[in-house]
C-alpha cells in the first residue's frame, strides 16, 4: 500500500506545466523578438528599453486573461457534464449502469466481470465511476482557471525579464549578438527542465523551443530592419 500511495505520474503535472511552459517560453520569445526588432529599426536605446517593459507587462496581462478564460470555459463544460450524468443517473440508472458495462466490455473484460465491476463501482461512487470511465475526469487533472492564470502570468513576466535585463545591460553595438544567443540558451534551458519535469525525450524539447525561438526572433528583426529603412 506504501509503495501504490507514493506512486506519482507525470500526467498529475500536466495543468500547471503546460501553463508555465507556455508562459516562460512566449515571454522570452516575444519581448527578445520585440525589442530585437524595435532596435533594428534604428530607434534610441530608451525607446528600445520601453517596449521592453511594455511588453513584458502587457504580455503578462494578456497571459493570465488568456488562460483564465480558456481555462474557465474548459471548468464550465466539465461542471455542466458532471451535472448531466448526475441527472441522467437519477433518471435511468439502469440505462447508466448498461454503459459501465459495456464500457467495460470493450476494454476487455467478458460480460459477467463487466457487469460485476460496474455494479460494485456503481455502489460505491456511480456519478464518480461515470465521470472517469465515460468522460475521463478525474480529480487530479480538473481545469483549475486561476492556477493557470497565475502561472502563466509569472512565468511570462519571468521570462521577459531576461531579454529586458539583457538589453539593459548590453551595450547597443552587442545587442544583436547577446539578447539572440542569450533567449536562446535560456530556451534551451526551459525545453529541457519541461521535458524533464514532463518525462520525456531532453533534445527533442529542446531543439524544438529554440529552433521556433530563432525564427520568431529572425523574422521580427527582418521586419524591423525593413521598417527602419522605409522610415
Amino acid at each position: 500500500m506504501r509503495l501504490i500511495d507514493a506512486e506519482h505520474h507525470y500526467l498529475q503535472r500536466i495543468g500547471w506545466l503546460r501553463a508555465a511552459v507556455l508562459g516562460a517560453n512566449d515571454g522570452i520569445v516575444s519581448t527578445a523578438s520585440l525589442v530585437l526588432g524595435v532596435a533594428a529599426s534604428g530607434v534610441a536605446t530608451h525607446t528600445v528599453l520601453v517596449a521592453g517593459v511594455a511588453g513584458l507587462v502587457a504580455g503578462s496581462m494578456s497571459m493570465a486573461a488568456g488562460e483564465y478564460v480558456s481555462v474557465s470555459s474548459q471548468s464550465d463544460t466539465e461542471a455542466s457534464d458532471r451535472e448531466r450524468e448526475r441527472v441522467e443517473l437519477q433518471i435511468n440508472p439502469a440505462l447508466e449502469l448498461e454503459e459501465l458495462v459495456q464500457i467495460y466490455v470493450k476494454r476487455g473484460l467478458d460480460r459477467p466481470l463487466a457487469e460485476q465491476v460496474a455494479k460494485q463501482l456503481t455502489a460505491k461512487d456511480a456519478l464518480g465511476a461515470h465521470l472517469r470511465d465515460e468522460l475521463g475526469l478525474h480529480d487530479g487533472n480538473g481545469a483549475q482557471p486561476v492556477q493557470a492564470a497565475l502561472t502563466s502570468a509569472a512565468t511570462f513576466a519571468f521570462g521577459a525579464l531576461l531579454p529586458v535585463l539583457m538589453m539593459a545591460f548590453s551595450p547597443r553595438a552587442y545587442l544583436n549578438v547577446v539578447l539572440p544567443v542569450g533567449s536562446l540558451a535560456a530556451l534551451g534551458f526551459i525545453g529541457a527542465l519541461s521535458a524533464r519535469t514532463g518525462g520525456s525525450k531532453i533534445y527533442i524539447a529542446t531543439a524544438r523551443v529554440m529552433f521556433w525561438g530563432a525564427f520568431a526572433m529572425a523574422l521580427t528583426y527582418v521586419a524591423g530592419k525593413l521598417f527602419g529603412a522605409a522610415a
